[in-house]
C-alpha cells in the first residue's frame, strides 16, 4: 500500500447566513493564517454550490441550514494526530481567535467537526 501523505485531517460543516458570509471569510482567512502559523499543512473553506437537500440525509439538514444559510465545508490537514492535537491547543490559545459566541457569523451550535485518520490517498 501506498504511504499516505495527509496523516490527520479535521473536517467541518457549517450553515452561514448568506448576509454574513463576507464576514465568515474574514474570520476564514485569519483562522487559516492562525492554524498555518501553528503548523497546519493545509488549510480549505468551501462553499456548497451544489448541496441538495436530501430527503433523508444531506449537508444542509446535518447542520440545519435554513433558506437564507449556504453550507461550508472545511478541513485542516496535519503531519500526525500527535501534531493536529499541538497545533489545536496552540489554535485554541490564540488570541487572534477568541470571540464571543454571541458576534461570531454562523450558529456554532450547529457546526459539525471531527477528526479522521485517512486510509486511501489516490
Amino acid at each position: 500500500m501506498e504511504e499516505i501523505r495527509c496523516p490527520n485531517v479535521d473536517g467541518f460543516v457549517l450553515a452561514v447566513p448568506k448576509a454574513k458570509l463576507d464576514a465568515y471569510k474574514k474570520l476564514a482567512e485569519t483562522g487559516g493564517a492562525v492554524w498555518k502559523e501553528h503548523g497546519a499543512l493545509a488549510y480549505v473553506e468551501c462553499v456548497g454550490d451544489d448541496v441538495p437537500y436530501g430527503e433523508l440525509t444531506s449537508f444542509p439538514r446535518a447542520v440545519q441550514a435554513k433558506d437564507d444559510e449556504v453550507v461550508i465545508f472545511s478541513w485542516v490537514v496535519y503531519e500526525s494526530r500527535q501534531s493536529r492535537d499541538a497545533v489545536m491547543a496552540k489554535v485554541m490559545a490564540d488570541p487572534r481567535l477568541k470571540s464571543d459566541w454571541e458576534t461570531m457569523p454562523f450558529d456554532g451550535k450547529r457546526m459539525i467537526f471531527g477528526g479522521f485518520q485517512p486510509f486511501i490517498e489516490l
